[in-house]
């Protein structure tokens, strides 16, 4: 899934922002070294957080039909990631820096999810909304000053991208068979402990119901099964 958020972001930007730029786009780790070797315009788009979406968790299970349109299965419902992405932007001048990510926060900005011909693999079978942010504040236990001394690196203009997706767990439970005979009713008015009292306990309950009931379920359009209970 990793790979396929990867891959969809870089596509999104070569497509959306940089038209003939010649901008290479990268996924490196901008340390203090990496930026001393860089000789061409390059925007990085470094991913440098992975937990899970807390508030999309779901519970309970989804149905999987067949073609008959009964249940044949049933699984869990999928997990959110949510994978942060610090995107800089590498050239010669500031001003052209300062260009590339404006047009990245432009093109994300005109997105609230990502495009569904940028998802390949999982992402792309399981026809859910991959969730995109982009220039979101940062969570209370992180600061964009610590990214960059975990770096090793000096502190400049980034955008942070946010991509919340979804992860099949893979967790399935295969549905019980299709009861297919006729159910059969048996029933007696006189059942119970065998003796004075459970013949009267009989009598009184053949008493109050009718010699011969009919009972249907389900609805109009899909009527149940018509049994008849009758007593003996």
């Amino acid at each position: 899934m990793i790979h396929e958020v990867d891959q969809a972001l870089m596509t999104l930007i070569r497509r959306e922002s940089l038209t003939g730029d010649g901008v290479e786009v990268v996924l490196d780790a901008p340390t203090r070294d990496w930026a001393a070797r860089r000789n061409a315009p390059t925007l990085d788009v470094y991913l440098y957080d992975i937990r899970e979406d807390l508030r999309r968790r779901e519970r309970g299970v989804i149905n999987e039909y067949g073609e008959d349109g009964h249940v044949r299965s049933r699984r869990l419902p999928p997990r959110y990631v949510k994978l942060a992405y610090l995107v800089t932007a590498w050239t010669q001048r500031p001003e052209d820096e300062h260009r590339l990510l404006a047009a990245v926060l432009a093109c994300f900005l005109r997105h609230e999810k990502l495009p569904d011909d940028t998802l390949t693999g999982g992402l792309a079978d399981l026809h859910l909304p991959v969730a995109v942010t982009v220039a979101v504040p940062p969570p209370e236990d992180r600061s964009w000053s610590d990214v960059w001394s975990a770096l090793g690196g000096d502190l400049k203009p980034s955008l942070d991208v946010q991509v919340s997706a979804p992860v099949d767990t893979g967790v399935r439970y295969e549905a019980a068979p299709l009861v297919l005979e006729d159910p059969r009713f048996d029933v007696n008015g006189e059942s119970g402990p065998r003796g004075r009292r459970g013949r009267r306990r009989g009598a009184a309950v053949a008493a109050r119901r009718p010699a011969e009931e009919t009972v249907q379920a389900g609805t109009a359009d899909q009527p149940g099964r018509i049994f008849t209970v009758s007593e003996r």
